[in-house]
């Protein structure tokens, strides 16, 4: 299970990784955008505006899209192959289960609870729990329906994308086939979507009701739902009545702050007695001063020969964090790895906001440090410094609480966060690879007894010179294809046979490992144990299917030497082979994708349909 969730925590940083430029990016545009910074330079309508305002369009794409990322990237981690196909399968499957929500509402709206969808939608409002995603208007599920869509396609994928169907339906296999059946899941899915979600929404709606009228402890409610629930993509539900909408103010709390700014600064009044309304607006304190010290644990607790790897990874993502408010990078980082850590994170970024309100500290603070201090800091200093130097003061305690809590709990638990995955540390001291993978092999078969494949997987990459010596990884019907960095670095053939190898065919820096039927269970426990090292990025590229036949015949058939002769009969291959006994059973020639097989002296034939020819020239051309 545990490996199951690394896996699935792997596959969801594939477009978190993408957060960090674009937040650097809306990061500067909001500055270079700000009048109370660069005057009128930066005003509504000049050329400087207009410029910095295109740029920072192009920087909010994976913040405004983010559901189509999460649709795509999961796939492309979780899928045991064609990762490229499974992403455009989930994709489309995404996009219909999208206009079957919106088919579904546009005619029975009021049954569900949906009683405004043919209105209009409303920038910076609820609308009603309604969104558009790809020009479908639909229910707002965020990130929770965006997930639950690439569950199944994903279990789609991987169960059905290599199904082999009847002649007269092969025009639907593969992608066809995985999409077919999305479709016709996707409805009652889409249905069940409708009948729940309107209600979970109007809960949060109810319980905003609450909030409200609960002083100090409706701070805390808000704060703390605002930040666990930002997996699921409710939290838009929670903040956008207050910050938007009429919740405490008409016309809502940011615009209402805006608006007498310039009547806050010129007054000596605390800030508490001004705006009270605004302790809701404090939520970009734990991005300025908590996600800083959960990096700096993470670094502190990484492994020492990963420390500069983890490094490179969580400072631009906490520099994103501090500046620009945007915190994706660094909570997908340990979210679905160490979800307590989330958990407490929420607990304490609710109690140090709600302590910096009963100290008197209030704004419009929801940005990272940019926006907050152009919104508070410079405008408000000269009669409101002691508010701004208590802030910090409560920042900075809570920072090393949230440091010292998290380094803790990561070491008590050995929770799997950055810098701390699993890796081939002690293997690498041994010079031999053969002896790295006798090794790798005797470890991996005593941790996974019942799993036949792992000590072959695991003594395989070894072998191969370590995951960082692979460059490209995938299978046909029976042999592993790998490209590799550095041919110097791969062990000897005999190596490779004494691990159950049949035999290894190079090619330069192109291998091909023999390793029999199960070789695509061995292929997914390598490319598991990659990725538990931090190699996402070795490429499992689809194989044309007439080689995938053409490699495995010539490996049942005994191998290349035991071929005497070839040749086409109509829909069979003839092959004269020159021993017998070598030859595989029928079984094992119908998983490659032959209808029968006769074998008479040392004549075989091989049914396999109008593709003869094909496969016998590609069996030629490898031979």
């Amino acid at each position: 299970m545990m490996q199951k969730l690394q896996r699935f925590g792997a596959a969801m940083f594939v477009p978190v990784l993408l957060f960090s430029f674009a937040g650097i990016v809306v990061a500067l545009c909001s500055l270079f955008t700000n009048p109370l910074i660069f005057g009128s330079l930066a005003k509504d309508g000049t050329f400087w505006n207009g410029i910095w305002n295109v740029i920072a369009n192009g920087g909010w794409t994976v913040f405004n899209q983010v559901n189509l990322l999460f649709v795509v990237g999961l796939p492309i981690g979780l899928a045991h192959a064609a990762k490229g196909r499974a992403a455009m399968e989930s994709l489309v499957i995404y996009l219909t289960f999208n206009y079957f929500v919106a088919g579904f509402l546009q005619y029975w709206g009021p049954f569900f609870g949906v009683n405004n969808y043919a209105k209009d939608l409303v920038a910076n409002s609820t609308n009603g729990g309604l969104t558009m995603i790809a020009g479908i208007k639909t229910l707002n599920t965020s990130m929770v329906g965006a997930l639950l869509v690439a569950g199944i396609v994903i279990y789609l994928h991987n169960h059905f994308f290599d199904k082999k169907l009847p002649d007269w339906l092969a025009t639907f296999q593969g992608s066809t086939y995985v999409v077919m059946l999305g479709f016709f899941v996707m409805i009652p899915f889409a249905f069940l979507t409708c009948l729940v979600w309107p209600k979970i929404q109007l809960g949060i709606t109810s319980m905003q009701t609450f909030i409200v009228h609960s002083g100090l402890v409706g701070v805390w409610i808000y704060t703390f739902l605002n930040r666990i629930l930002i997996p699921t993509g409710l939290h838009h539900l929670v903040y956008i009545p207050f910050q938007f909408g009429p919740a405490v103010v008409e016309g809502g709390l940011q615009p209402y702050w805006l608006k007498h700014l310039a009547e806050f600064a010129q007054s000596s009044k605390p800030l508490s007695v001004l705006a009270p309304q605004l302790g809701f607006q404090l939520y970009g304190n734990e991005k300025v001063f908590l996600v800083p010290a959960i990096c700096y644990a993470f670094y502190s607790t990484a492994k020492k020969n990963k420390k500069k790897q983890t490094s490179a990874l969580l400072i631009p993502a906490a520099l994103t964090s501090v500046f620009a408010g945007i915190t994706e990078p660094v909570d997908f980082t340990y979210l679905f790895a160490a979800p307590v850590l989330w958990v407490i994170y929420s607990l304490l970024s609710a109690t140090m906001n709600t302590t910096m309100c009963a100290f008197g500290v209030v704004g419009n603070m929801t940005d990272g440090a940019i926006g907050i201090a152009a919104q508070n800091w410079i405008p408000l200093w000269p009669h409101h410094w002691q508010t701004y130097i208590i802030q910090f003061a409560i920042g900075i305690i809570f920072a090393v609480i949230v440091f010292f809590v998290f380094k803790y709990m990561i070491l008590k638990f050995n929770y799997i966060t950055p810098g701390r995955e699993a890796d081939d540390e002690d293997v690498k001291l041994l010079s031999k690879a053969e002896y790295k993978a006798k090794k790798a092999a005797e470890k991996a078969g005593s941790a996974n007894a019942n799993d036949p494949y792992i000590a072959r997987a695991s003594a395989y990459l070894e072998l191969l010179g370590g995951p960082s010596n692979i460059e490209d990884l995938t299978s046909c019907a029976t042999r592993l294809r790998v490209t590799v960095v550095n041919p110097n670095k791969v062990a000897s053939d005999a190596a490779f046979k004494q691990n159950k190898a049949v035999s290894v065919v190079h090619h330069g820096k192109a291998l091909q490992v023999i390793v029999g039927l199960d070789v695509a269970q061995v292929l997914e426990r390598m490319q598991t144990m990659m990725q538990e090292q931090g190699h996402n990025n070795v490429a499992s590229t689809e194989v044309d299917p007439t080689l995938e036949k053409a490699t495995g015949f010539i490996d049942l058939l005994g191998g290349q030497s035991n071929i005497d002769n070839l040749l086409s009969c109509a829909t069979r291959l003839r092959v004269t082979v020159v021993d017998p006994s070598l030859v595989a059973d029928e079984a094992a020639f119908k998983q490659v994708g032959a209808y029968n097989l006769e074998i008479k002296d040392k004549e075989v034939d091989i049914a396999v349909g109008l593709e003869t020819d094909a496969i016998i020239a590609k069996m030629k051309e490898i031979m």
